[in-house]
């Protein structure tokens, strides 16, 4: 039986058995990681065969280095958060546009006494939006080693071990980048202390 590594090479010069081959041994890993992050069977299938794809057209990006299961899993992360991202987005667009706060002819479509006193007033919305922005720039002032460590534990809720293999790297590196990912968002600080403690 071959070597996934050889399989790869395989791909990488355009043999159809290797693929398949490769396809068949991994599908199952694959479909089941993309499924633990989307919820949604038919989602993950779908996401499946595009990594598929990818592996198919993009195998001369794989150089050999670290294990070509973990180079799949990339992707197939990569994918799936890429995915979790433009729905999360689409969801948060309004369908249609919101009526102009400004227009007094137009009449509420809430009776008043359906309105809740106790709801966040304005003051309160403007504050969340501004603390939602200072927690882009920070997360956006990471090195993307630690972001990408971030986004697969919260987004992609993913253990430590599941981290360190889709990318490659030792346990204890993903556990270092963590901690030093999520005590520069506590404290707020730039690129310089980052780049000291990466």
């Amino acid at each position: 039986m071959r070597s996934d590594e050889e399989l790869m090479r395989g791909i990488r010069d355009g043999d159809e058995g290797a693929f398949q081959e490769f396809h068949r041994r991994h599908k199952g890993l694959v479909t089941g990681r993309i499924l633990g992050m989307v919820r949604d069977e038919a989602v993950a299938k779908d996401l499946a065969q595009e990594v598929f794809l990818r592996v198919w057209q993009r195998a001369g990006q794989w150089k050999g280095k670290g294990k070509a299961k973990g180079w799949v899993l990339r992707i197939a992360t990569n994918l799936t958060l890429n995915h979790l991202r433009l729905v999360r987005r689409l969801r948060e667009q309004p369908l249609e546009p919101l009526p102009d706060p400004l227009d007094e002819d137009e009449e509420p479509d809430v009776p008043s006494w359906m309105i809740d006193a106790s709801a966040v007033g304005p003051d309160a919305v403007l504050q969340q939006m501004e603390e939602r922005d200072l927690l882009k720039k920070r997360i956006d002032a990471l090195s993307e080693e630690k972001r990408e460590v971030l986004r697969l534990v919260h987004e992609a809720e993913m253990d430590v071990d599941e981290v360190a293999e889709t990318l490659g790297i030792p346990k204890g590196t993903v556990k270092s980048r963590m901690h030093y990912g999520m005590k520069q968002l506590a404290r707020g600080s730039g690129r310089q202390t980052d780049q000291q403690e990466s």
